[in-house]
């Protein structure tokens, strides 16, 4: 009797309807949890990472068990075999140019030593500049038979190369007017012409070559003293690169 009163009793106990709030209660706890932990592994310290993964592979057994997630992507050049190719060109285009740069001051330097040659190179080329009284006579086109040896020798260092030559003749500002030649522009420009004739007959291909006449437009030194236009009266002989700059079009806006 006593033992289905007890049992009335809990039977006729209220339900609990809020029971689903500690279910609730341990989802978001979880979810909470689940985040805190995502954020803490896209921050994670890549060093301490190593060492705790490193642990726990030898924990478990096996060395390098985890491996650390790099999360930076990394910054690698993208090679592209046109340019690799160029820069390969033109490594070996300026050791040749050097060569000849070299070659060309030995055989030049009695006149070197002296100050009357200079040999320069940058990336146009290799440049021979030579004073204008080593092949000249003052106001004279026609090459001086002590000039011809020394240009017969840089002649026969430009026969075995390739490259393109530009011979450029430069005179001083003051004015010249003889018979012969109206102007510094003719003296320049027939100059240039009679060192090209020189390095075809000594065996330079004709189509490598070009004489051009600049006159007084292109000083390298004063010409208002008579060393300065000593200076100025010169004949250049420029061996152009086989591998020119890259060149830009120019935007229109």
């Amino acid at each position: 009797m006593q033992y289905r009163r007890a049992r009335r009793k809990f039977d006729d106990e209220p339900e609990n309807h809020e029971r689903w709030l500690i279910s609730y209660a341990d989802f978001i706890t979880l979810l909470f949890a689940f985040f805190v932990v995502m954020y803490a592994i896209s921050a994670v310290n890549i060093g301490k990472y190593k060492i705790f993964s490193d642990a726990l592979g030898d924990a478990f057994g096996g060395k390098g068990a985890a491996q650390p997630v790099n999360t930076e992507v990394p910054n690698l050049p993208v090679p592209n075999p046109a340019i690799k190719r160029r820069n390969e060109l033109l490594r070996k285009e300026k050791e040749q140019m050097t060569k000849l740069a070299q070659d060309l001051l030995s055989t030049m330097a009695p006149l070197v030593k002296e100050g009357k040659v200079r040999v320069t190179q940058n990336s146009r080329g290799v440049s021979v500049e030579i004073n204008a009284s080593v092949l000249f006579d003052p106001g004279d086109a026609r090459l001086m038979p002590e000039s011809v040896e020394a240009l017969r020798a840089v002649a026969a260092l430009l026969k075995g190369d390739s490259h393109d030559v530009q011979v450029e003749g430069h005179t001083d500002n003051q004015p010249i007017g003889n018979t012969r030649f109206p102007s510094n522009w003719e003296l320049s420009s027939v100059r240039a012409s009679s060192v090209v004739r020189l390095f075809i007959d000594a065996g330079v291909a004709p189509q490598r070559l070009t004489a051009v006449g600049y006159s007084a437009n292109v000083p390298v030194a004063d010409n208002d003293t008579p060393q300065g236009r000593a200076r100025n009266r010169r004949v250049a002989v420029t061996i152009l690169s086989g591998i020119p700059d890259p060149s830009t079009e120019v935007p229109t806006n």
